[in-house]
């Protein structure tokens, strides 16, 4: 140790290991990417050499960077390229289109407009806009509006056109097109059809990709982000070439663990993709399941779903299964049950994504199996108001009930589903402890948890979730050097404070990937 040389030095720090055999130190160094010793600040001269970087952090506390275990890259990307409807950007219908209007004055005619984020409960309609209303709009240019759940769209008359949608058509698998109840025509809202949109809707093209990474790469690390698990149902190889391409250029900064659409499993598999291919830069993680309920049925249907698990399981990869309502949730259960039963493996770490709505007893029989929860408690934050005022009281009280899941013995980590609602990790945990909307209403605080244990569903459990503990999630000796400085102590602050600290300094490798006031 006496000849340990380190390329960068956090001293005078409060440092937060996340280790509980070591839970709190004053300095952190770095060699090669990697932590290599924690300790006192009195231990910088013997780690100090003449190519050493050393950071006073002059009492500021250094955590382990972020991870979050559930998001959408590049729909992240996209968003921050395409225009904003959430509230307060705006209030009504009416806003909608008088933003789409002015959009479509700078657009060639025919080119398609994409905007996102709306969110009908907080437009003075309390309703979706209808395809008429986007007609009003424009005429001459395509539309196509996202929820800001991204399960459902609104598309004008001639983009329902070129997706060849009309009174005659059925309603596809797992989709539902909602229709005027007189004359049956589609009204343009459509749910669950983001698959069928995707080979419709022409995607951005590269040079307008490469723009968005580079706002989101950069959006993320001033968050603390310094790991993703990029949770999108399009994923497939072309999405992986994309992504090492991006790590290549160095666009993308911050480490991926990729999941796969399940459509694509066979595709990669011919290619010689395995469990957890890549490297600690860029992963292939769990293989990804939607079930829904959009018409009233379980999609896919549960001798389906089982088999489906099944075959992941069977193939030694991971399952993230997708549900949010009760009887999703059982879905997932059973059919993880039933993969378990024909084929029973230790340590699969199988994931439910969300687990929105979860009853004590469904907790219990998800931890009999041993399965991992990523779920969002920034979703009681951001959409808190709306749950209290929709969302029957019987299902209320088990709404994103983060307390109920770590008593039950779960592994839980938490996400933002961003662009879902933003990627502040912070508002995430200030949520997990305050259980607090954001209009200052208390959301069945008998949930809430203690800072620490919210710290820990960012940071050491992500990584638990797709196998990656062993380097990153706490800081540690020989686990990699993914470091943040916040201004405060999340532990210590009173909660409502938690929401405002800011992050200074995000490093990634080693490397300080992003500085406030650079």
């Amino acid at each position: 140790m006496a000849n340990l040389t380190a390329d960068l030095i956090l001293y005078n720090a409060n440092v937060l290991t996340l280790d509980p055999h070591s839970p709190k130190a004053e300095l952190v160094a770095v060699q090669n990417g990697k932590i290599v010793r924690i300790s006192g600040s009195e231990a910088i001269n013997e780690l100090r050499g003449a190519g050493t970087k050393a950071i006073d952090c002059r009492g500021k506390t250094v955590l382990p960077g972020f991870n979050d275990a559930h998001c959408h890259l590049v729909a992240f990307a996209e968003s921050l390229l395409t225009p904003d409807l959430s509230p307060p950007a705006v209030h009504s219908i009416s806003d909608i289109q008088g933003k789409l209007r002015k959009l479509s004055e700078d657009l060639p005619l025919g080119r398609w407009i994409r905007a996102r984020g709306y969110n009908e409960f907080y437009l003075a309609e309390k309703r979706h806009p209808t395809r008429w209303e986007l007609d009003e709009a424009t005429t001459s240019h395509p539309i196509k509006l996202t929820h800001r759940s991204g399960h459902a769209h609104v598309l004008n008359s001639l983009a329902l056109a070129l997706a060849g949608i009309s009174i005659e058509t059925p309603e596809p698998p797992g989709g539902m097109i909602e229709r005027d109840l007189e004359t049956g025509e589609p009204n343009g809202l459509l749910y669950g059809m983001s698959d069928y949109l995707a080979k419709v809707v022409p995607p951005l093209d590269d040079s307008e990709l490469e723009q968005g990474m580079d706002l989101a790469n950069e959006r993320l690390l001033s968050l603390g982000i310094t790991s993703i698990q990029d949770a999108s149902p399009h994923n497939d190889l072309r999405r992986w070439q994309m992504f090492q391409r991006w790590k290549r250029q160095k666009k993308l900064r911050l480490r991926v663990n990729m999941m796969l659409g399940a459509e694509a499993l066979s595709q990669c598999q011919e290619q010689g993709f395995a469990s957890r291919t890549g490297d600690s830069q860029l992963r292939l993680g769990a293989i990804k399941i939607i079930l829904d309920e959009t018409r009233g049925q379980l999609n896919p249907p549960q001798v389906e779903l089982n088999q489906k698990v099944f075959e992941i399981h069977q193939s030694g990869l991971q399952v993230a299964l997708h549900a949010i309502e009760e009887t999703t949730i059982e879905a997932a259960c059973s059919a993880l049950e039933y993969a378990l039963q024909k084929l029973p493996r230790a340590g699969h770490r199988h994931r439910v994504e969300h687990c929105s709505v979860c009853t004590p007893e469904i907790a219990k029989r998800l931890a009999s199996l041993e399965a991992v929860v990523v779920t969002q408690p920034a979703f009681i934050y951001y959409s808190g108001q709306r749950y209290l005022k929709t969302v029957p009281h019987g299902q209320l009280k088990h709404l994103y009930p983060v307390a109920t899941l770590i008593k039950a013995g779960l592994k839980v980590a938490a996400s933002s589903d961003c662009p879902v609602v933003p990627p502040n990790p912070l508002i995430g945990i200030y949520a997990a402890v305050s259980r607090m909307t954001e209009t200052g209403q208390y959301f069945f605080p008998e949930q809430s948890i203690s800072p620490l244990q919210a710290l820990l569903m960012y940071t050491q459990c992500p990584a638990y979730a797709c196998f990656e503990e062993a380097i990153k999630g706490s800081i540690v000796p020989g686990k990699l050097a993914d470091l943040i400085v916040l201004r405060g102590d999340p532990t210590e602050v009173v909660p409502g404070d938690i929401k405002d600290l800011e992050v200074e300094m995000t490093i990634v490798g080693g490397q300080i990937v992003w500085r406030k006031d650079l």
